[in-house]
């Protein structure tokens, strides 16, 4: 791929540059994960969303040794739902990509071990310059200067879908305006929200988002001040 994959971009994101540690919910940023390679795969036009199944509409790789492997496992595959690749994915998925960012030289595996027996991985930053692109593609969404580009809004998607906005290093208090404009960028770009029907790739990324949205709502609960459902 010639730009840092979506998965890429919300692990960065997630990890503490000093620390190595993520301050996201461990469920909620692999959910989000295995949903950012399927729009990935969706925007790059490898795979399309058809009667709520997955279907991979051109087998050609990306370069991406991660996104290629879920687009062989679902071109070879019988369809399934958005919903059901995104379980099936999410498993060792961080760690592939964690392992490809230390050969690229972008974070390092720290191996450190404790009680002589139990061994903790952080992963502290090395190479900083993706993440700050990734941040200054978000800082400018957010304050409006310019129109985000397709992969900004899907990854403001993402990020509100995960409840990420507490990484984006914003004052107090503005987190909960951080998540509205980021669901707005989201709809602006028809990802959520109002579909344009002449467009494959919309329709096809907000399903993912949906499917996204609810499976983390599932595993955490409905975020704080969110509407009850109707009994």
């Amino acid at each position: 791929m010639t730009s840092v994959a979506l998965a890429d971009e919300l692990l960065l994101l997630a990890y503490d540059d000093e620390t190595g540690r993520s301050s996201v919910s461990r469920i909620a940023l692999d959910l989000g994960m295995a949903a950012a390679v399927l729009v990935d795969l969706v925007l790059r036009g490898r795979l399309t969303v058809d009667g709520g199944l997955v279907r991979a509409v051109n087998p050609n790789p990306t370069g991406n040794p991660v996104a290629d492997d879920v687009l062989t496992r679902v071109a070879g595959d019988t369809p399934h739902t958005a919903a059901s690749w995104i379980q099936r994915l999410r498993h060792g998925l961080r760690d592939r990509v964690l392992a490809r960012l230390c050969e690229q030289g972008i974070v390092r595996d720290l191996d450190e071990t404790v009680r002589e027996y139990i061994h903790l991985h952080r992963y502290p930053t090395v190479d900083s310059s993706v993440e700050k692109e990734t941040r200054s593609r978000l800082a400018a969404a957010l304050t409006g200067r310019g129109a985000p580009d397709e992969r900004t809004a899907a990854l403001a998607a993402l990020v509100a879908s995960v409840r990420m906005e507490p990484t984006l290093g914003l004052p107090p208090g503005e987190t909960v305006e951080a998540h509205r404009r980021l669901e707005e960028i989201s709809a602006a770009a028809g990802f959520s929200g109002a579909i344009m029907e002449n467009s494959t790739v919309r329709p096809s990324v907000a399903f993912v988002i949906a499917e996204l949205h609810r499976a983390v709502n599932a595993a955490l609960g409905s975020p704080p001040g969110s509407a009850k459902p109707i009994p």
